[in-house]
């Protein structure tokens, strides 16, 4: 049978500072949703709760449109009493005990009183449901996320101490995390979320327990981790809730390859930490998406905390004692595809990842082509280009952010260089329509031209025009026809 018990500590009663009061009462205020549905409730006999992240947020000063709720009623009295207020109703969680829905531009969710039990073996529990907040609340992963507001009279409940250790910024689960994580392993995985988030420290215990139960996340849904996964990258400071997951050996249980980053130091230090040089990229890879105007980017943050994953297998000490990672980028990419395949990540995601670690080292092989002057050639930028494909702004964050160098001059030179060549990109993007670079001919011409079927040969005139396009720029379709033909009768004698 499953185990109920759930080793909890004994409830505390909550005492608000002004300014929390003051959050609290500016949450209401701000929502008359929130009194209205609290007092349909209670003149159908039942308890209402706004709970969670909805109350947690609102004691930070943030009032979103998503607003959670627990209450007494069970799901068929939920959904009829919703209804009375909207007409948008989902149902899918209906055997969780959830019922949601769109009231105004309002996304609420209300779940029965849960007291689930769990099975040892299982990743899902077994849904009961309770009878009180404190019973639900305790079944909550973090004690930030273990308060409520009872509706309507706004009486604030913090059983397990979240409001101290928001103000401590204290990590900690309501129960033990012993059970708290064995209940639901991916609870460690959003511990390294909140961490990284709200800027909450883990305390000692918690830590323990998610090294003690690392293996355990292994039998949660490589979707789940994903998600998960993803929403930690998408935070503004991700770093210290990776590599909280990887001190406790739970980035070994899903995505070993950061984990192998941390190489061992040659005695001579000849090459850099790859493990903090990547983290410290993904940092400015982020802060490059907020210079340049983006929106918070799950495919950047993938490539920049990845580009150098292939450097553990390519490591090699040379005579002399140099270190090299020959074709790491190459390397890199089929790891990360091979991994985030494994992660069920979109095959448009996964592909556009492995597109910029295998070209992430594709601007310093350009660089050479650039003149004595410095300047590039129109040639080097037109394949640039060429193989960046539409994922050209994306090479551009994660180029600038991959110099992690200490040597200011060298800085300085890798940025001018760089400059110089999106201005170089720009101009020609202006002057020959980069973006939609193709040969002057496209195949039907080629095939009249030639006077050739559909196959092989018209593919390899097509390579040949689009060479010359690259290396020349537009030729016109007179000139094009030329040179195909000259192209033809020399392949042909």
């Amino acid at each position: 049978m499953p185990e109920s018990s759930h080793g909890s500590r004994p409830p505390r009663t909550a005492v608000l500072t002004t300014a929390q009061q003051q959050s609290i009462d500016a949450l209401v205020h701000e929502l008359p949703l929130v009194d209205r549905l609290g007092r349909l409730f209670a003149d159908a006999g039942h308890q209402l709760y706004l709970v969670g992240g909805t109350v947690r947020d609102a004691l930070l000063g943030r009032v979103g449109h998503d607003l959670d709720f627990t209450t007494s009623a069970r799901p068929e009295v939920i959904e009829r009493l919703l209804r009375t207020v909207t007409t948008t109703i989902w149902t899918v969680g209906r055997e969780f005990g959830t019922i949601g829905g769109q009231v105004g531009e309002h996304q609420v969710e209300i779940t029965t009183f849960r007291a689930d039990a769990y099975d040892a073996q299982s990743r899902k529990p077994v849904v009961q449901f309770g009878d009180s907040i404190d019973g639900d609340l305790v079944r909550r992963d973090f004690t930030v996320n273990a308060m409520a507001v009872s509706l309507p009279d706004h009486r604030f409940i913090d059983p397990y101490g979240g409001t101290d250790d928001l103000l401590e910024q204290r990590l900690r689960t309501p129960s033990t995390p012993d059970v708290s994580f064995s209940d639901d392993p991916l609870r460690m995985l959003r511990a390294a979320r909140f961490a990284a988030r709200l800027g909450l420290v883990p305390n000692p215990e918690l830590i323990t327990a998610m090294t003690g139960h690392k293996e355990r996340l292994s039998i949660v849904s490589a979707e789940r981790i994903r998600d998960e996964f993803s929403k930690l990258l998408l935070t503004d400071r991700p770093r210290v809730g990776l590599d909280l997951l990887v001190r406790t050996g739970l980035a070994d249980v899903f995505i070993p390859e950061l984990s192998a980053l941390r190489l061992e130091r040659d005695e001579h230090h000849r090459h850099k930490d790859v493990y903090v040089h990547s983290l410290i990229v993904l940092e400015q890879a982020i802060d490059l998406e907020k210079a340049r105007g983006h929106q918070p980017d799950l495919i950047n943050r993938l490539a920049a905390l990845l580009h150098d994953i292939g450097k553990p297998r390519t490591r090699r000490f040379e005579a002399g004692g140099k270190v090299t990672f020959h074709h790491h980028d190459v390397v890199g990419a089929k790891l990360a595809r091979k991994r985030l395949k494994a992660l069920r990540y979109a095959n448009e995601e996964i592909d556009a990842v492995a597109k910029l670690i295998e070209l992430h080292l594709r601007f310093h092989g350009y660089a050479g082509e650039a003149g004595s002057d410095g300047v590039w050639t129109d040639s080097a930028v037109r394949r640039y280009v060429r193989d960046a494909g539409d994922q050209l702004e994306r090479l551009h964050m994660l180029t600038r952010a991959d110099c992690t160098t200490r040597n200011v001059a060298k800085a300085t030179r890798l940025r001018r260089a760089y400059d110089e060549l999106e201005w170089r990109i720009d101009e020609l993007a202006k002057e020959e329509e980069l973006n939609a670079m193709r040969p002057d001919l496209d195949g039907n011409q080629i095939m009249q031209i030639l006077g050739i079927a559909p196959g092989r040969e018209v593919g390899q005139a097509y390579k040949y025009l689009l060479e010359l396009r690259i290396d020349n720029g537009p030729l016109g379709e007179d000139r094009a026809r030329d040179e195909l033909l000259s192209w033809w009768a020399q392949r042909n004698s």
